[in-house]
């Protein structure tokens, strides 16, 4: 059972993510919204950089799950949790508001850790 949560949970994250990358490459007004900055504070090509680096984790993390394993998307889950803890302090410094900062980042990085928690359990 603990597996099943762990992978599921695992899959979700970087399928998640990977939805993110392609947002901010395919809707990039709309994904620097949800983001908490909006877009003319983010300018063009950073929303571009951010859409091809969520992508690449979310693909860098669904590799590593089915072609490495458990532990080393563990790992993974743990040192990728630095981002969303990041993208916290990016909110706030930028004029958003704290509820987008700590409702969706901060909570995401939470969320992360609780995956690389249940990872290194199985």
């Amino acid at each position: 059972m603990l597996s099943t949560v762990a992978y599921s949970l695992a899959v979700v994250l970087n399928l998640f993510v990977l939805f993110i990358g392609g947002r901010f490459l395919f809707a990039p007004r709309a994904a620097a919204a949800g983001y908490g900055v909006p877009a003319e504070a983010a300018g063009g090509a950073y929303l571009t950089v951010k859409g091809l680096r969520d992508g690449a984790y979310g693909l860098l993390g669904l590799a590593l799950l089915a072609f490495v394993g458990a532990e080393a998307e563990a790992w993974y889950m743990l040192v990728v949790a630095l981002l969303p803890l990041g993208d916290t302090l990016i909110v706030l410094r930028n004029g958003g508001t704290k509820a987008v900062a700590f409702g969706i980042h901060f909570a995401t990085a939470v969320v992360v850790l609780i995956s690389a928690a249940l990872l290194f359990a199985v």
